[in-house]
């Protein structure tokens, strides 16, 4: 087994490398390191967060830097904050007994003047950027390139997923043909050839395999569901999991932030992280999470870059990614260090033939389970409440307080006590209006047994199933139900009708209730609340025509 002093790198490195607990390098390390220091090619990685990149490129960067030199020796552009932060940070620790090694770290979110100031006081060695700062900062006359040596681009594909692609550009506009460019993605779509193509001469390639394809201690789950029910999903799962501490997954920053507000809405300790959001803000937010004291971070999968956090139990794709390559870098993010973890993904109709694709390109099972029914969630809810109560510490009460408690609750029964304690817990939620079973029949799906699905995180007892029941879905109580002249034929589908009700009666999606949508018609349930909203009497059109909402009588 080869140790970093096989690599060729210089001592003051390996006495950092030491101290720090380096003693094997990882593979793209090792691949990687000989070849640059003896050859100091153009270079390819391809590698997911979590091999071990930044010291691939970081340490052969501070191997051949010559802390003499009075211009900046090496760029490293990097699409967010965190990873910047995280890359300039490493670069110190190999670095540590370099003398007079000068690194500098800049990014959009802080005063861009103190950028400026530091960087015409005391030219870097080596810069680690933001491509938009940096861009800003080549405009204000702050950065000088010419003299560039090294270029690394890392996490590239982010880069470009962001919108940099043309500061990228920009940036290399300023640096001599003459650099040696190193380029780290997890994917490599064609933005990422054309940059290779146009900007690199006969590169050497590695390709590291992601571990998370791999890992096996990542349980993959999917759960089936409407896309109208994809929140009252989630809560259920996340009241269902007691010991829950992970990152749930959306689309956009506008989702994550939503999303995020709606939890904390509904009770939950959540958390959004998102672009959008200021340096003070975000490194807020990652304090509460690392502590636990918010065990709920919702995040875009641009955000998340840079962020390593141990210890997830897990991770949930509200929003499922494009392609298999993200699923399993967000997948990779539980079950670090040996530890187990499990991967949950929500899918509607319209993203299952993703999932499936995900299961044969990545080569795993993607097993399907039950959102738990609410029926099952009374009992989880009940058994969590009646075993808070009883490992209640009592030591501080007051014994006078106690007795006079006593003499206020005498005339009850220890039943008519209980009931009503319940009912200060439960009314609220009892009161909410949600269907029993959330599930989707999945046809056809060998991993769910032919559709059946398997029970959700482990079989609960003493519920009884409502599998068998036979009823009309169109029966709930609280809610009543419309008939709307548009089907299959008008090319309808419940996301569509959702946001046509929404934008004419001003409902929101959790007051609508079970939609059935039929060849000619669809019947729709609508929280009784709000069904008056419907009854407006204001025209509805859909494609041109006039939609009519008659109620249904009983």
């Amino acid at each position: 087994m080869k140790s970093f002093k096989d690599l060729g790198l210089s001592d003051d490195i390996l006495k950092s490398l030491e101290e720090i607990g380096f003693v094997t390098p990882t593979e793209i390390q090792d691949r990687a390191i000989p070849k640059l220091i003896a050859e100091k090619p153009d270079f390819i990685g391809l590698a997911q967060t979590g091999t071990g990149k930044t010291a691939a490129f970081g340490l052969p960067l501070i191997h051949f830097l010559d802390t003499r030199i009075r211009h900046t020796f090496a760029l490293i552009l990097a699409p967010t904050r965190e990873l910047a932060q995280q890359i300039s940070k490493e670069l110190e620790n190999f670095g540590k007994y370099k003398k007079g090694l000068n690194i500098q770290v800049v990014y959009g979110g802080t005063a861009i003047t103190s950028n400026i100031r530091s960087l015409k006081s005391n030219t870097p060695h080596i810069l680690v950027a933001t491509p938009g700062r940096l861009q800003d900062l080549i405009d204000r006359k702050a950065v000088k390139l010419d003299q560039l040596e090294f270029l690394v681009l890392d996490e590239a594909d982010e880069m470009l997923n962001m919108g940099f692609q043309e500061d990228v550009d920009k940036i290399l506009e300023y640096t001599p043909d003459s650099k040696v460019v190193w380029l780290f993605s997890a994917t490599m779509p064609p933005e990422i050839r054309r940059i290779i193509g146009t900007y690199m001469e006969s590169p050497f390639e590695v390709k590291i395999e992601s571990e998370s394809k791999t890992n096996e201690n990542i349980d993959h789950k999917y759960i089936y569901v409407s896309k109208h029910d994809k929140e009252a999903a989630l809560k259920r799962v996340l009241d269902y999991l007691t010991d829950f501490y992970g990152v749930i997954f959306c689309k956009t920053k506008m989702d994550t932030q939503e999303l995020a507000e709606y939890l904390e809405k509904e009770g939950y300790r959540a958390e959004p992280l998102h672009g959008d959001m200021s340096q003070a803000q975000r490194d807020a937010v990652m304090a509460k999470f690392r502590s636990r004291t918010t065990p709920i971070l919702v995040a875009t999968d641009v955000a998340a870059r840079g962020i390593d956090v141990d210890s997830l139990t897990h991770v949930v794709h509200y929003s499922l990614p494009e392609n298999p390559e993200y699923y399993t870098h967000r997948s990779g993010r539980t079950a670090r260090a040996g530890k187990k973890g499990t991967s949950l993904a929500i899918v509607t109709p319209q993203e299952i033939s993703r999932i499936r694709y995900f299961e044969k390109s990545i080569g795993i099972d993607i097993k399907h389970i039950k959102v738990p029914l609410q029926s099952q969630m009374y009992s989880k809810k009940l058994e969590k409440w009646t075993e808070k109560v009883i490992h209640t510490d009592t030591i501080e009460l007051n014994e006078e307080l106690i007795s006079k408690a006593m003499e206020h609750f005498e005339p009850l029964s220890k039943k008519e006590l209980v009931e009503k304690m319940l009912a200060l817990e439960f009314n609220k939620l009892y009161k909410k209006v949600e269907k029993d079973d959330l599930n989707l029949p999945v046809h056809g799906d060998k991993l769910a047994g032919k559709g059946k699905g398997k029970e959700p995180f482990g079989k609960m007892h003493g519920v009884k199933s409502h599998r068998g029941d036979t009823r009309s879905r169109m029966s709930n109580p609280h809610m009543d139900t419309f008939y709307i002249n548009v089907g299959k034929i008008d090319n309808i589908h419940p996301g569509i009708l959702v946001d046509l009700l929404a934008g004419h009666a001003g409902l929101m999606k959790r007051q609508i209730g079970d939609i059935e949508i039929h060849k000619k018609h669809c019947l729709v349930e609508v929280d009784k609340k709000f069904s008056k909203f419907l009854e407006s009497g204001k025209v509805l059109k859909f494609k041109g025509r006039r939609v009519v909402i008659k109620k249904e009588a009983h």
